[in-house]
């Protein structure tokens, strides 16, 4: 151990000087709480992140290969994009509004026809039912979700009117009697309370389409965070008469205020570190009025500038690397806990979930160390320099 590290390591410890002992660790305790609100916050932010983009991605495909005018011979398509590379499964689908009909009363809903035996290769919606599977789905049967249920007292079997656009003559064809066949529940209110699914071919019906036509392709993927490549390479496959949405593209907005809401938080939280090192720079600063008889002593026998400036340098290092060491084991064993025993509840009417979800990434982390280190930093740096600057004579003038 070389000089500088002895001193500085035994200014830390101050154990002759209560005083300065407390203020060490006063400095110390606001950096580890810094730290310790930051990655819980992060890690809960995080939570959200990924358990919104999992339920998102498990209710819809990785990708949607639509036209405009939709998609002709679509059993071709579906086989030639099951070929490609990345490619796990693919599904035809359509998707129109529609209105429920209940006691007299007309609700706006999202149809969508999906194929029973491949719909569920796709999506995730046989994990989100409650009763029955997917490919039991025949053509008298309706799909709804358990927000949807509710709130009209449905129950597996009880008959409901689908209200759809009349072809012909006015007033003809409007309502399509269906049974509740199944009821899912994904976590995501908006899909649970107007989505609703029936069979592809009962679907062309109500839409006026004939057998060979669908609104899309839906495919899943390998890696779903590999859309975008996917994506480009059915452009150069396909052509650009489709048109191709990632699961990314479609939900731009919502992931983009995700991102920018974790960003602020990380921003306003890192200014709680931001003001713990004010702590450091009094610590410091009382710690060079304390020891000036020392720095003069030290500079009479021959001690640099530089030497002294890394003696206090390291001091303030030490108290930020030991306040976010105990920092990272706080925020990350609370963080680990809220994820084990879910203390925190949340209101089910209110939020898609009943707990607090936690997700701790080592990126994140690093980024929160790396942040509390360089505010650290920036705190020792004029302590030190004013202490590199004393002069011996001015230091021993009153010794």
């Amino acid at each position: 151990m070389n000089f500088e590290l002895w001193i500085a390591l035994r200014y830390l410890r101050a154990k002759k000087d209560k005083f300065l002992s407390v203020i060490n660790m006063v400095a110390i305790g606001g950096i580890a709480i810094g730290v310790t609100a930051l990655i819980i916050v992060i890690g809960v932010m995080t939570g959200f992140d990924h358990d919104l983009r999992e339920k998102i991605v498990g209710a819809n495909a990785h990708i949607l290969v639509e036209k405009e005018t939709g998609v002709k011979q679509y059993q071709q398509l579906q086989g030639q994009l099951q070929k490609m590379p990345g490619v796990v499964a693919a599904t035809a689908y359509i998707h129109g509004n529609v209105f429920l009909e209940s006691n007299q009363r007309a609700m706006s809903l999202i149809l969508r026809g999906v194929e029973p035996t491949t719909e569920g290769s796709v999506t995730k919606i046989d994990q989100y039912l409650a009763h029955g599977k997917i490919a039991d789905l025949k053509s008298d049967g309706v799909v709804i979700g358990s927000q949807l249920a509710s709130y009209y007292g449905y129950r597996i079997g009880d008959p409901l009117t689908i209200i759809a656009p009349a072809s012909g003559v006015a007033g003809a064809g409007w309502r399509y009697p269906f049974k509740v066949a199944g009821i899912f529940n994904s976590g995501m209110y908006d899909y649970d309370m107007n989505l609703v699914l029936v069979d592809l071919h009962r679907a062309q019906e109500i839409f006026h389409l004939n057998p060979d036509v669908v609104s899309g392709i839906g495919l899943k993927l390998h890696d779903p965070d590999k859309a975008a490549a996917v994506k480009h390479n059915i452009y150069d496959a396909m052509g650009f008469s489709f048109i191709v949405r990632t699961w990314m593209e479609a939900n731009a907005t919502f992931f983009a205020a995700l991102r920018l809401e974790k960003f602020a938080m990380f921003v306003i939280l890192t200014l709680i570190v931001l003001v713990a090192s004010f702590n450091i720079i009094s610590t410091l600063i009382v710690t060079v009025t304390s020891k000036i008889k020392d720095i003069g002593i030290l500079k009479s026998i021959g001690v640099s500038r530089a030497a002294i400036n890394r003696i206090f340098m390291i001091q303030g290092l030490a108290i930020g690397a030991i306040g976010t060491f105990w920092g990272f084991l706080g925020g990350t064993a609370i963080s680990l806990l809220l994820k084990k025993y879910q203390f925190i509840k949340l209101p089910q009417d209110i939020y898609y979930i009943d707990h607090v979800p936690v997700l701790i990434q080592p990126s994140d982390v690093a980024m929160i160390v790396a942040a509390a280190m360089v505010i650290t930093y920036g705190a020792a740096v004029y302590p030190a320099l004013k202490a590199a600057r004393l002069e011996p004579v001015e230091a021993l003038r009153y010794e």
